[in-house]
């Protein structure tokens, strides 16, 4: 990797980690003399509390960090991509019902366990009419990124949590095949573009280098739209060290959360 792109990604990580955990602090410090703070609450549930200041500290804390978390992960990302792609915004075009249907057609499909396969979207086309007006759309996406040299288009359903729910992969997947045939009819003069679904996640839930098991997910995602863990971060680096470099700097700025933690358990208790 280009050595000037190594250190923006260093500093990428490294500026985010330290706002995060800056921001957290600056949260529960303000709540010590609130007795509806977080941490409060938990130190007055007489159960918790015999469990000991270490148990009920991290179990008050845990469950709002680890969403916290998750956001600051998904803006590094973001960051890091801009680098390497355009990142974009909200895509706006037109779906057709045409469109609508084979989109049905594809998940009704998979909830019979027909293997995903990208083929199911990409090679559909229909008639457009003169007159779409009727039929125009706008979809949000935050994870919307163009390879200008490629003339590649990615769109990315991140979990940054590590985990979908199983109720969810099908709405997810679905919501991911409107956005494809939105962003596809608005490149109609664009025939030699490409478009690339994903579903990310930042970490491999079963450990970095094994086999991601969730079933329910593989029921509606083809093996080439999975980018888990290593994977995801390689692909946002556009390098295949990108992983290594961001977690080689996270394990020097997690010195920030740390410390951050320590403060804010010396306040409580």
């Amino acid at each position: 990797m280009d050595e000037n792109k190594k250190k923006a990604i260093q500093q990428i990580v490294d500026s985010n980690i330290k706002s995060f955990s800056e921001g957290f602090e600056l949260r529960y410090a303000s709540e010590v003399n609130d007795s509806d703070g977080v941490i409060n609450r938990k130190k007055n549930n007489c159960f918790i509390a015999e469990l000991g200041k270490e148990f009920m500290f991290y179990s008050a804390f845990v469950r709002s960090f680890d969403s916290s978390f998750g956001r600051i992960l998904e803006n590094i990302g973001n960051s890091i991509a801009t680098l390497s792609y355009e990142v974009r915004g909200n895509i706006e075009s037109f779906l057709l019902p045409q469109q609508s249907q084979h989109l049905d057609y594809i998940i009704l499909e998979y909830e019979k366990h027909v293997k995903p396969e990208v083929s199911d979207y990409n090679t559909f086309s229909c008639m457009i009419p003169a007159d779409i007006r009727s039929f125009q759309k706008s979809h949000v996406t935050d994870h919307y990124f163009y390879n200008k040299k490629k003339k590649e288009h990615y769109l990315i359903e991140l979990k940054a949590g590590g985990d979908l729910d199983n109720k969810k992969a099908k709405t997810e997947k679905l919501a991911l095949l409107q956005e494809y045939f939105i962003l596809k009819n608005s490149l109609i003069d664009k025939p030699d573009e490409k478009i690339k679904l994903f579903f990310g996640t930042a970490y491999n839930m079963y450990g970095e280098g094994m086999e991601w098991k969730q079933e329910r997910v593989k029921q509606f995602f083809a093996d080439e739209e999975l980018l888990i863990g290593k994977d995801y971060w390689n692909f946002v680096c556009d390098d295949e060290e990108g992983f290594n470099i961001i977690f080689a700097q996270y394990k020097q700025s997690a010195a920030y959360i740390r410390e951050a933690l320590e403060r804010i358990k010396s306040i409580y208790f």
